[in-house]
């Protein structure tokens, strides 16, 4: 799926729930212009607002995500994987994350699980975040930093992580070099 369809989509489900841009705001507590960037720019600076949204519209993260329904169960083959979604920083072209839906079609799940390629630009912008959930994550290639509230880590191929994600956060790359990592993010309903 093109990131377009991810803004699109979730200006369907909004409108479905009747709201406007500015109840969305008002409801995620997001600024109207970031909402609207969202709907017709196609800009994500990070998977909180993204949540935010989910929870404001009553669906789950994978909903502006998901295209079809598989049957149990669901396999991704490598070859199939596609982008699906960037993120930037705020005035950034280039991007500092490309995530990959591994769950992308089973509509009952209650994780999001995600193959995701962390850049270098990933580090410019270490702002933390925090949601409701927890995030599980293993390095495949490359070097991770997470900083975890003040605590910073860093990880190397093979090695874990799995953290209550209310505790603000940053996962970037550590170096000039990127990083391949399975994340997979649990959000209670």
């Amino acid at each position: 799926m093109e990131n377009g369809k991810v803004g699109a989509r979730i200006r369907t489900f909004r409108e479905k729930a009747e709201l406007s841009p500015a109840d969305l705001a008002e409801r995620t507590g997001l600024d109207i212009t970031f909402i609207k960037a969202i709907e017709d720019d196609d800009l994500y600076p990070s998977l909180q607002p993204l949540v935010k949204i989910a929870r404001a519209l009553g669906v789950r993260l994978g909903t502006f995500m998901d295209d079809q329904v598989s049957r149990d169960p669901l396999v991704v083959r490598q070859s199939q994987r596609r982008e699906e979604l960037t993120m930037h920083h705020t005035g950034k072209d280039e991007p500092a994350l490309r995530f990959h839906s591994l769950g992308r079609g089973k509509s009952d799940r209650h994780m999001e699980p995600f193959y995701i390629e962390i850049l270098p630009e990933s580090a410019e912008d270490a702002s933390l975040s925090s949601h409701e959930g927890e995030e599980f994550i293993v390095v495949i290639s490359g070097k991770v930093a997470i900083r975890y509230g003040q605590e910073t880590t860093v990880l190397e191929e093979g090695d874990s992580a799995y953290f209550n994600s209310i505790v603000p956060h940053h996962v970037g790359a550590a170096g000039d070099e990127p990083a391949k990592i399975y994340a997979v993010l649990y959000f209670p309903e």
